[in-house]
């Protein structure tokens, strides 16, 4: 939960393949916490690839450069008995809090084991009560979910599992967010729903996660980047004004906080959380 009333400002990171990868990661946090951000998120690698440097850069953002940690989980491609375990290895280390996620589905799952992230949120309530648990919602509805009705009844059914907070898959129009918070209200999710913001930097590689996450782009921004897509610069420079834009309007709707997908590059995002003015801090 929040200690403060102050919306709170949060990063995304995956972990790199290499030692010297990491290394250099490690550095654009620490300039980073400079900002005071509220946490720090670390993804999990589909079928566990990154089980070792998730856990490892959990407790080093926690211990060394002292940011509170958010560590990914996903259920597909575990037993159970190796969720349960891991999940012991997390808090082990320090962790306090989760993002518990279904992951890609490849596989057939086995009978027995689990399937949806509604039972990995019941799974770490019960066996870590005192976990502050978060997980995933779709503004523009899940690329697998028929509707955005269905899509809204399984993110209910994953906060009655025990979900404290909520984050949302990143979008380009204010708009899908107020319509989703609005719903969700509705149909009684009554958690904190922090938006999530990534300011574009590359139009090639914005285009290929859109397709991935079903975020639609605003026809004035694709035109706007289509038109400067072979400068660099004016490329960032316009993907920070619109994240600015967007932040500062969904602060103004008064959200619980922001949180900002990296791709593991912090110059974009420290110009945007530096002129959103963000503070807070995060606590399990």
């Amino acid at each position: 939960m929040l200690e403060t009333s102050e919306p709170c400002f949060s990063y995304e990171f995956f972990p790199p393949k290499t030692e010297a990868g990491l290394r250099k990661l490690y550095g654009r946090i620490e300039h980073l916490s400079e900002l005071n951000p509220s946490f720090v998120s670390v993804t999990y690698g589909a079928g566990g690839g990154s089980r070792q440097r998730t856990v490892a850069m959990a407790q080093h953002i926690k211990k060394e450069i002292g940011i509170e940690v958010l560590a990914h989980l996903t259920c597909v491609g575990h037993t159970r008995a190796e969720l349960e375990e891991l999940l012991d290895e997390l808090v082990d280390v320090g962790v306090e809090n989760i993002l518990a996620l279904r992951g890609d589905r490849h596989d057939e799952v086995p009978e027995g084991e689990l399937i949806y992230a509604r039972e990995l949120v019941a799974l770490a309530r019960k066996r870590h009560p005192h976990l502050c648990i978060g997980a995933a919602c779709y503004p523009e509805t899940h690329l697998e979910s028929p509707s955005p009705e269905h899509d809204l009844r399984w993110t209910k059914e994953k906060v009655d599992a025990g979900v404290d907070f909520l984050i949302t898959q990143l979008f380009f129009q204010n708009s899908s967010y107020s319509k989703f918070a609005m719903q969700a209200n509705a149909l009684g999710i009554d958690v904190p729903i922090v938006p999530g913001l990534m300011p574009i930097t590359n139009v090639k590689q914005i285009e290929r996660f859109a397709r991935m996450c079903g975020a639609q782009t605003p026809a004035v921004l694709f035109d706007r980047l289509r038109k400067w897509e072979h400068d660099e610069q004016a490329v960032m420079a316009l993907g920070m004004e619109w994240a600015i834009q967007q932040g500062r309007e969904l602060l103004s709707f008064g959200v619980p906080g922001l949180h900002f997908y990296t791709l593991n590059s912090s110059l974009a995002t420290r110009v945007v959380h530096a002129s959103l003015g963000g503070r807070g801090r995060w606590s399990a």
